[in-house]
């Protein structure tokens, strides 16, 4: 893969080489590959067959966790978040001990390689929010929170210019990875000033289904206004706004908590 330059950039095919845009601009590469029937059958692209499937399954997975948080990541993620979460439960799947190699699942492995996820790679909530939270998943009652300790807004938030308030949201989603299913809640503050004030501890929760046999993720949000004249302003297509996993409670912990209990 080459990057055009020059002033005239091209678009489509010249003999053996594909002109073509994307976010990173005008590329070109050479056209070639082998021929699709002799991956699927030949045994010596057996290796490239596993990492194909296991590439597509963690693809599948990640669809699956933007759409169960599609709501919220509407105001809060970055260009590049599809092949970055892809990339992170990849992770996951390789990570699984119990089924052979292109048949890993993500529901076996280390689901909290996700913990500390940034939808917004350009607004890490590490970076942005410096105060303290306490994020819970009580699985028996199905009720997902985060509680947010008294704090003053303008020393413990890292927020752009131009914001005069933030709003924090918390989204809690219940994912059958397998039947590519989910079940979504969310909740949000009222708009804090960004202030020197002392604002008094922020509780959201969500309750989704009590006793769930599936995986439980938590996100907290971070979202900047401007207020105009009595009326709350998005700041900039939320580009400044944060989104990040802060909880997970997977059914394999579980399943292994229950075996060592029986010891």
């Amino acid at each position: 893969m080459a990057r055009q330059k020059g002033i005239i950039k091209l678009e489509g095919t010249i003999g053996d080489v594909s002109f073509y845009k994307s976010k990173d601009g005008y590329l070109a590469r050479e056209k070639g590959g082998v021929d699709a029937d002799r991956i699927k059958n030949d045994p010596a692209f057996q290796r490239t067959r596993e990492n194909g499937s296991e590439f597509g399954r963690a693809g599948r997975a990640g669809r699956i966790l933007r759409n169960a948080f599609r709501l919220l990541l509407q105001n809060a993620s970055d260009s590049k978040v599809t092949s970055r979460l892809t990339k992170e439960i990849l992770k996951v799947i390789k990570s699984d001990q119990e089924n052979v190699r292109g048949e890993r699942q993500v529901s076996s492995g280390d689901l909290f390689i996700l913990l500390g996820f940034d939808f917004n790679a350009n607004a890490k909530l590490t970076a942005t929010m410096y105060t303290e939270y306490v994020p819970s998943i009580d699985r028996v009652s199905g009720v997902l929170s985060v509680s947010i300790p008294e704090f003053i807004p303008g020393n413990t938030i890292a927020f752009p210019s131009g914001a005069s308030h933030v709003k924090f949201s918390v989204g809690a989603a219940e994912v059958d990875f397998e039947n590519e299913s989910f079940q979504f809640g969310q909740a949000e503050s009222s708009e804090v000033e960004l202030g020197q004030q002392s604002e008094a501890q922020i509780d959201l929760s969500v309750s989704l289904t009590a006793n769930s046999t599936q995986e439980l993720f938590l996100v907290l949000g971070m979202e900047f206004l401007q207020e105009v004249n009595g009326v709350m302003y998005p700041l900039k297509n939320g580009s400044y706004n944060s989104l990040s996993i802060v909880q997970i409670d997977a059914i394999k912990e579980n399943e292994d908590s229950s075996d060592s209990s029986d010891i």
